[in-house]
């Protein structure tokens, strides 16, 4: 049942089998530290997820909490009219310049058909992505030792760049942040935009007093403190009037859960486009209910045959606080497949539409419930 806008009235939908395309995030609200002192700010403080329509920034002191993708994306943006934007990180992110155009796109419409050249970009965006990954978990100095280059040289000199753009963790132990045509950098070095690394003591009348005594005046406050992880879009399951936690499941190739019958999940990468798999996960569905008709059968559930078999987190090898603060709502994943959660386009693609995958694999359990009517029982 879901509600009808903000009304109590509910509408009851039925189906024979459903997708769920909710992401990964909660929209309730986003994540928001308990930040002593918060209630003694006379300024305006707002978070990202709730950005009023009417917000007024010109010429306002304006600092930002956070260093994610959402605060350098906010940085330059604010900068234009804000009297001066200082983004406060409590440790420095990868930052990357990158064009807003793709030149070889680009070249590549003007000389081949639409699609052709649509096909060869997007293998060109997947492999060069694959590669930067792969380089980085296997020469994480190397790729160190590239991106900061690249920042200093936007960056120029008048900064602490060790302190507010090196960071302490290797590439890809979490998400590197782009930037378009290096507008940050633009910002910072034309000086209406600054970087201040330390941590949060309290907030004050005036602004935020950091734990190294100084005091970073503000008129208005932006948390971009992340946003909170949710399963299911926060859907309450059950099968059979038995309610189901979902983080007492094994996960079936990253999208379905064991014994949860006719629910496909899509969970994008953490390392690479997030429409890489859901495109992945849209195509074997439906390989999956052709198979179900196949079978004449309505109904398929993974099902786990080893109840002894090792348990491992969904994502276990990204420590980003988001994630790490949400991961034991999620299924787990094994030590072997189908019940592995996959973080490889490459791989994906073999074992979802690779030509031997079989759909019918043994493990997921194709059938038609028999109901006992009221009269039976």
């Amino acid at each position: 049942e879901a509600a009808r806008d903000d009304s109590e009235e509910t509408t009851l939908l039925r189906c024979n089998f459903l997708l769920f395309c909710a992401g990964y995030y909660s929209y309730e609200g986003g994540y928001l530290p308990d930040f002593e002192g918060r209630e003694r700010f006379r300024g305006e403080i707002v978070h990202p997820q709730e950005w009023p329509e009417d917000l007024d920034y010109r010429d306002k002191k304006v600092v930002i909490v956070g260093s994610g993708a959402t605060a350098v994306t906010l940085l330059p943006a604010m900068s234009a009219k804000a009297s001066h934007v200082v983004m406060l990180q409590r440790s420095p992110s990868y930052v990357i310049s990158q064009p807003d155009r793709d030149v070889i796109a680009n070249f590549l419409r003007r000389i081949l058909p639409e699609k052709a050249a649509y096909a060869i970009t997007r293998w060109k965006n997947i492999n060069y992505q694959r590669w930067i990954y792969w380089q980085a978990k296997k020469s994480p100095n190397y790729i160190r030792n590239k991106l900061l280059k690249m920042a200093r040289k936007e960056l120029g000199k008048g900064v602490d760049f060790d302190k507010n753009f090196a960071p302490s963790y290797d590439p890809w132990d979490q998400r590197l942040c782009l930037v378009p045509n290096g507008d940050l950098f633009t910002a910072i070095r034309d000086g209406h935009a600054s970087v201040v690394t330390d941590t949060i003591a309290e907030f004050t009348e005036n602004g935020i007093r950091l734990e190294s005594g100084e005091e970073l005046e503000a008129d208005i406050i932006v948390t971009a403190t992340g946003l909170d992880l949710c399963v299911l879009g926060d859907v309450q399951l059950s099968v059979d009037d038995q309610p189901i936690d979902i983080s007492r499941t094994f996960s079936y190739k990253s999208m379905m859960f064991s014994d949860v019958p006719n629910l496909v999940s899509t969970f994008g990468y953490i390392n690479a486009s997030w429409t890489l798999r859901a495109d992945l996960v849209a195509r074997y569905v439906c390989r999956l209910l052709a198979k179900l008709d196949e079978h004449g059968a309505s109904r398929a559930m993974p099902v786990v045959s080893d109840p002894e078999m090792p348990q491992r987190p969904y994502v276990d090898d990204f420590p980003a606080g988001y994630m790490q603060r949400k991961i034991h709502l999620y299924p787990k994943q094994s030590d072997r497949d189908p019940w592995t959660a996959s973080q490889s386009y490459a791989y994906d693609k073999k074992h979802l539409l690779g030509p031997d995958v079989e759909v019918d694999d043994g493990v997921i359990e194709f059938s038609v419930p028999v109901r006992q009517t009221a009269d039976a029982r």
